[in-house]
C-alpha cells in the first residue's frame, strides 16, 4: 500500500502525486531500454551493467547541464514535452565531443506543484532525447517543492555518462594549420543565451503564439521551443571511419567561446561568414534587439551546433558520411596559425 500524509498534504506536498507521476513515466522510460540496464525503476540507485568489450582501456566520461531560461518560454506556451530533449542534447553533446558513446542519462525535476500528466509530459521529452542518443534513461527524481517555485514553475537537469577507449579520446593537440573545419547545422537557438532572448522578445508583449512573417509563418514561441539537436549518432558514424581531431559543442558563448576550446594554443579557426547557414530567427533576434554581429556569434550559435576538425585530405569523406546519416554538413573554414581563436571574413 503507498503511504500517504495529511499533514505533508497540507503543507504541499502531495506524495500520492508522485506515484501517479511515476506510472505515467513507465511507458516513455521502456522505451530507452539498451542492453545493460539492469531492474527498473523505484530503486535508490539507477542499475547499468558495463560492456567493455573491443575496449581496451575503457574510459568513462560524464556530462551534466540544465535548460536554463527556455524554460520560461516553455511555461508561456504551455508546452513541455520537448523541453526534455534539449536537457539530454546538452548533456550527450559535450559527451560526444570527447568522443563518448552515451550509456545512460538521468533526470532531475523540481517543481512547485506535482502535476503528474506535466511531470510525464517532460519526461516523455527526456526519453525521446535518450531514444536519439541511444542511451538508457535509468533513474531520475522529482522534487515538490512549495515555497521555494511556483505552482507552475519547474525546472529540470541532467546527468549523463558515456564511454570511449582512453586511446580514442579526441586531442586537440593533434590540429594543424590547414585542417578543415566542419558545420553541424544547429536546429535554431538550441538551449542558450535565453535570457538575451527575453529580453529581446518581451513575454508581456511579442506575441509568443502569433504567426510571424519573418519565420515563415511560425511563431516566435514555437520557433525557440525547436529542441535542440542531438548530434550522437552522426558523430559516431564519421569517428568509426575518419580520424576525427577535435569536436566542439557551441553553446553559450556561441563562436569565440566555443571552437577555441577545440584548438591548441597558436591555431585559430578562419571563418567564412558567407558559408553560414543561419535560420531566420537568428536575424530576426538581431535586427530586434539592435544587436551587434560580434554579440550574436559571442551568444548565439547563429546556425551551428557543433563543429569537427578534420585533416583537409578526409574533409570529403567525412562529408559524405555525416551527409549519409541525415546531416546536412559543410565545409564552415579552415585552422590556421593565429592566436585570435575565431577569424570571421
Amino acid at each position: 500500500m503507498k503511504s500517504h500524509s495529511e499533514s505533508y498534504a497540507a503543507a504541499g506536498v502531495d506524495i500520492t502525486a508522485g506515484y501517479r507521476a511515476v506510472e505515467l513515466m513507465k511507458q516513455h522510460i521502456a522505451r530507452t531500454v539498451i542492453p545493460g540496464v539492469l531492474g527498473g525503476i523505484g530503486g535508490f540507485g539507477g542499475l547499468f551493467e558495463l560492456d567493455v568489450t573491443g575496449i581496451k582501456r575503457p574510459v568513462l566520461v560524464s556530462g551534466t547541464d540544465g535548460v536554463g531560461t527556455k524554460l520560461k518560454i516553455a511555461h508561456i506556451m504551455d508546452k513541455h514535452d520537448t523541453i526534455g530533449i534539449d536537457c539530454v542534447a546538452m548533456c550527450v553533446n559535450d559527451i560526444i565531443a570527447c568522443g563518448a558513446k552515451p550509456l545512460f542519462f538521468l533526470d532531475y525535476i523540481a517543481c512547485g506543484k506535482n502535476v503528474p500528466e506535466r511531470i510525464a509530459s517532460i519526461v516523455s521529452g527526456v526519453a525521446e532525447g535518450c531514444v536519439q542518443s541511444g542511451a538508457a534513461l535509468i533513474g531520475g527524481e522529482t522534487a515538490e517543492m512549495p515555497g521555494f517555485y511556483a505552482p507552475d514553475e519547474y525546472d529540470i537537469a541532467g546527468f549523463a555518462v558515456g564511454i570511449v577507449d582512453k586511446e580514442k579520446i579526441l586531442d586537440k593537440e593533434n590540429v594543424r594549420s590547414g585542417d578543415a573545419v566542419i558545420a553541424l547545422p544547429s536546429s535554431g537557438v538550441h538551449s542558450n543565451g535565453f535570457s538575451l532572448v527575453r529580453k529581446v522578445f518581451d513575454p508581456d508583449r511579442a506575441g509568443y503564439g502569433t504567426p510571424c512573417a519573418e519565420l515563415g509563418g511560425a511563431s516566435i514561441g514555437e520557433t525557440l521551443l525547436t529542441p535542440t539537436k542531438i548530434y550522437v549518432r552522426p558523430v559516431l558514424k564519421v569517428l568509426e571511419r575518419v580520424c576525427v581531431k577535435s569536436v566542439s559543442h557551441i553553446t553559450g558563448g556561441g563562436f569565440y567561446e566555443n571552437i577555441p576550446r577545440s584548438l591548441p594554443e597558436g591555431l585559430s579557426a578562419k571563418i567564412e561568414k558567407k558559408a553560414i547557414a543561419s535560420p531566420r530567427i537568428f536575424d530576426l533576434i538581431a535586427k530586434t534587439g539592435n544587436i551587434s554581429e560580434r554579440d550574436m556569434f559571442n551568444t548565439f550559435n547563429m546556425g551551428v551546433g557543433m563543429t569537427l576538425v578534420v585533416d583537409a585530405a578526409q574533409a570529403d569523406s567525412a562529408l559524405g558520411i555525416l551527409r549519409s546519416a541525415g546531416e546536412e554538413a559543410y565545409i564552415l573554414g579552415e585552422v590556421v596559425e593565429s592566436d585570435q581563436g575565431v577569424i570571421l571574413c
